[in-house]
């Protein structure tokens, strides 16, 4: 992951992008400012269902990221990979042994006392789910919108 900088700025021709924000409330609010910011740049403009649902889904898993997964000077990471009318958001953090309070699809998260952030992931997502983190300790929580391409027709990356 790289640190937005002037050159990961993203574009309307990225379909990528990548960003290391600090593991606190701050960072977290910037991973979601920073997606509405690159999904605007790909085509779907602030307000538009995929900008909010994304922005959502974003502020869930970063906020889960510098909650449950700190490791004090240690950062979290954000990827969007825009691919095929779907957008992965994957977020990462250092502590690979505090898994997410429930599962995907788990059936008895509804009574659950926490996690029901991820039950909006859930619900908004085609898919979502926990991997190990590549290349170093942690995990990477991801999920997966389906999106229209800008101008055309297809998903509003709500749920289908």
């Amino acid at each position: 992951m790289t640190p937005l900088t002037d050159s990961a700025t993203p574009t309307s021709a990225s379909t990528t992008f990548e960003l290391r924000f600090t593991s606190t409330p701050r960072g977290a609010r910037l991973a979601r400012r920073l997606t509405s910011y690159c999904l605007d740049s790909w085509g779907h403009p602030y307000g538009s269902a995929v900008n909010e649902t994304a922005a959502l889904v974003v502020a869930e898993l970063a906020a889960n990221a510098v909650t449950h997964g700190r490791v004090p000077g240690r950062d979290a990471e954000l990827q969007l990979l825009r691919t095929d009318g779907r957008l992965r958001i994957e977020v990462t953090d250092t502590r690979g042994e505090r898994r997410p309070a429930i599962e995907p699809g788990a059936a008895d998260a509804a009574d659950a006392e926490t996690g029901r952030g991820l039950l909006i992931v859930e619900a908004l997502a085609e898919t979502w789910g926990v991997t190990p983190r590549t290349g170093g300790p942690g995990k990477t929580v991801w999920a997966v919108l389906l999106v229209a391409r800008p101008g055309g027709v297809g998903g509003t990356g709500g749920p289908s």
